[in-house]
């Protein structure tokens, strides 16, 4: 039989990231990995979405070369060329995982684990003696149980990802930020996209006002949305698909070539045998505490499958803390700075509280806003759509939450993480010095609004 100190299950950013801190540590690690290394994120998701958005970034700003005094011919999307790329971004980063495997010398079991005790682990038929046992399953593609899921045309955001011809139109259902930015992409490429959604378009836990903002740029992209449709089944409408729902004056519906099902991810725990070992469940979710314990002594659990923040950089981050508490030390999970990011045009980024959720906890605050369209960097790159807004403390002036929809809103963030983790007050930020001409200033600004005011705008 087979002994390691540690046993993940699941290769993908919090299980990889886990098993390398655990090696660095100085444990003997055993990774199981039923597909690819680096899961959902680097093989269906965040990876390749983010190619295919740079391809779309380049093709719009082709567009706009004249703008900048560059003349070139005409210009289209080639989408094999693009998705060819797309998979050469993928393996060569699944390959870098793979040496970082070997370096780090984790012992990589291709299979499905299966939970036999606490300190065992079965990968087919090898077992597997584990001192501690981690599970990183991750998630799936979370499907409304609607009529119609099976005919041609219907893709998963797994399907999509494999297209090699552009859709003329598609129907993207559901708002959530995987569906925007697969709206946002393929309306850039060419494809006539409408969103459907039962709700407002408000990109939680984005601050509302930024989720509204953006909103309202879509149909300027092109992209139409339509609110308030609670989807009852996918028909066959000639070459296409209609989406179907009821409305006070009877079915209504809307047509297209395709249409991708965007409605969210769910845990995944298939095949662990997590029933038969008695672990704590909240639906289809593991339940955890603090340190990433299950109810099972020496059983972990981390990432997507514990059915909160479904982020890969939240998974990687409690990779560490699972791993840290299985090797004796003591450290609790800290969710204050949870960055969010949605890669649309423009992109949005926000971290910490919303004035919103300031307004209903009766948290005494102050807003300050700063548009791009003042920011000396953003006018000379062309991209002044968007604001920073920054929520603090009416009495500290700690830094409470940041939410920007801008141009690199997605780096940007990185700076209202760092002062929410660390209880920074705008007076820190402001008194910081930022390098000139940089998009960060508009961050400056933002926090000089809360003191005497921003240099470069009126005070708002």
């Amino acid at each position: 039989m087979i002994e390691r100190d540690i046993v993940i299950i699941g290769g993908g950013p919090g299980g990889y990231v886990a098993a390398i801190h655990a090696a660095h540590l100085g444990a003997g690690v055993a990774l199981i990995e039923k597909d690819r290394l680096g899961g959902t994120c680097l093989n269906r998701g965040c990876i390749p979405t983010k190619a295919l958005v740079r391809s779309a970034e380049v093709l719009l700003d082709s567009r706009k070369a004249s703008d900048f005094g560059i003349e070139i011919g005409s210009v289209k999307a080639n989408l094999p060329q693009i998705m060819g790329r797309k998979r050469r971004v993928i393996d060569r980063l699944v390959a870098g995982v793979e040496q970082l495997m070997k370096a780090n010398k984790i012992s990589v079991y291709r299979g499905t684990g299966h939970v036999v005790s606490p300190h065992l682990v079965e990968v087919d038929d090898t077992e597997i003696a584990a001192r501690k046992i981690v599970i990183a399953t991750g998630s799936e593609s979370s499907l409304l149980p609607i009529d119609g899921l099976d005919l041609p045309g219907m893709l998963t955001t797994d399907d999509i990802l494999e297209l090699e011809e552009l859709p003329r139109s598609l129907v993207v259902v559901g708002g959530s930020h995987v569906g925007v930015e697969f709206a946002s992409i393929f309306s850039a490429l060419g494809t006539k996209v409408t969103i459907v959604k039962r709700r407002p378009l408000l990109l939680e836990p984005i601050d509302e006002e930024i989720g509204r903002r953006f909103a309202q740029t879509l149909s300027r992209q092109g992209i139409e949305v339509i609110i308030g449709a609670a989807v009852k089944g996918i028909k066959k409408e000639g070459t296409g698909l209609r989406v179907v729902w009821d409305a006070a004056g009877g079915e209504q519906g809307v047509g297209g070539e395709m249409v991708l099902m965007a409605t969210g991810r769910r845990p995944y725990t298939e095949g662990l045998g997590l029933s038969e070992l008695g672990v704590t469940m909240d639906g289809g979710a593991i339940q955890v505490n603090e340190c990433l314990e299950t109810n099972i002594d020496d059983v972990y659990a981390i990432g997507d499958v514990l059915g909160k923040h479904m982020l890969a950089h939240v998974a990687s981050y409690e990779g560490g803390i699972a791993v840290e508490n299985a090797l004796g030390r003591r450290r609790q999970a800290d969710y204050r700075a949870v960055p969010t990011c949605v890669f649309t045009f423009p992109e949005i980024a926000g971290v910490g509280i919303t004035e919103k959720e300031a307004k209903d906890s009766s948290i005494p605050h102050k807003v300050s806003k700063f548009p791009f369209l003042a920011c000396g960097r953003a006018v000379a790159m062309g991209e002044t759509a968007g604001i920073v807004k920054m929520i603090c403390h009416a009495d500290s002036g700690k830094v409470l939450g940041l939410h920007i929809m801008g141009p690199h809103a997605s780096d940007l963030i990185a700076e209202g993480a760092l002062a929410v983790q660390l209880g920074a007050t705008a007076r820190d930020i402001a008194h910081t010095i930022h390098a000139h001409p940089t998009l960060p200033e508009a961050v400056h600004e933002t926090a000089m609004g809360h003191l005497e005011g921003s240099v470069h705008f009126g005070r708002t």
